[in-house]
């Protein structure tokens, strides 16, 4: 991250942890480290813990851990971390202000997993501020797991849920900019444009996930990617662990790949070796010079990995006693 980026990004972050009042611990010691991943990032067994994709993941977490603080469970920490990604204007891959499909249309995709395995999902949802709370009301309140598009949004109205205008102006104008020369087909890792994958185990070791993303930059209109598929963008073994996915969705589809992670672990891979391998049954399996996938990993007994195929992927990692915002390994 550059100097002034990085101011930004912690006056950003000040002004979030204020808000939130978090305690007993600071941001600072949450960005106290800023490097390189070890291969392994273990906490203590039983240790409330949430792992959270790119720098936004520092504020989800700080927003799932004010969650836990006033009684929730790791499903809270999960969708309290997501609203305050989604609520977010100023970026421009999930929620409001996501950036639009080509046809200048925002459609958002979200799925949720809890510690008893019970998941919901909606996807190709327009005019919903937070998707990931509308997949939790899917899990819990109807007996279905995915809804979709129109029927989605009939769901949200029926929830007294308003709807909402999600395309910002610099949204639009980035839209208008990108027509001028567009062949309509998306530059991948170009966009700036990306998924929050959350994980979390609270203090009582249940373990949830989540995944909300406005999806690939100038899409076909009606692509769905893999955020919303469980077991591709997310999966939840509350015996096991949680992985979720991150980057170009139809290659993580195309491997099921948090599914994958998963049964890597329960065979008696760790969290880190699980991701290693699924990043590399796409990169054995198709071209990846303009590809990017980040896989993260949190077993239940609190171990965390991630990898990527290439570098700049970076996921927030936090306990009670703070936290850190690694470099995933790549390659």
């Amino acid at each position: 991250m550059g100097n002034t980026s990085r101011r930004s990004f912690l006056q950003k972050l000040a002004a979030t942890g204020a808000t939130l009042g978090l305690s007993p611990w600071t941001l600072n010691t949450m960005l106290a480290s800023e490097s390189n991943a070890p291969r392994v990032q273990t906490v203590t067994a039983g240790q409330a813990t949430m792992l959270s994709t790119w720098n936004h993941g520092i504020e989800a977490n700080a927003a799932g851990f004010l969650a836990l603080q006033q009684g929730g469970t790791a499903m809270d920490m999960i969708e309290a971390g997501a609203r305050l990604v989604e609520a977010d204007a100023t970026g421009l891959s999930v929620g409001i202000g996501g950036l639009p499909d080509r046809d200048g249309h925002v459609t958002l995709d979200a799925c949720c997993m809890d510690h008893t395995g019970n998941a919901g999902s909606v996807c190709f949802v327009q005019g919903v501020l937070h998707p990931l709370s509308l997949a939790r009301k899917v899990m819990e309140e109807t007996p279905h797991v995915m809804l979709a598009g129109a029927g989605a949004e009939q769901y949200a109205r029926e929830l007294g849920i308003d709807q909402v205008e999600l395309l910002t102006d610099v949204s639009r104008r980035a839209w208008e900019e990108w027509r001028k020369t567009s062949d309509y087909k998306p530059v991948i890792n170009i966009e700036n444009h990306d998924t929050i994958g959350l994980l979390a185990m609270d203090n009582q070791g249940r373990m949830a996930g989540g995944c909300t993303t406005s999806g690939l930059a100038y899409k076909m209109h009606g692509r769905v990617g893999d955020s919303p598929i469980l077991g591709a963008g997310l999966f939840v073994d509350p015996e096991i662990g949680g992985a979720t996915a991150t980057g170009l969705g139809e290659a993580v589809m195309k491997t099921v790949g948090s599914f994958l992670v998963v049964e890597l672990m329960r065979q008696g891979r760790s969290p880190q070796a699980a991701c290693e391998e699924a990043v590399h049954r796409i990169m054995d399996r198709m071209p990846t010079d303009d590809l990017q996938v980040g896989y993260l990993a949190l077993s239940r007994s609190g171990e965390a990995g991630g990898h990527a195929i290439h570098g700049g992927f970076n996921y927030a990692l936090t306990t009670a006693d703070g936290g850190s915002l690694i470099d995933a390994t790549h390659g």
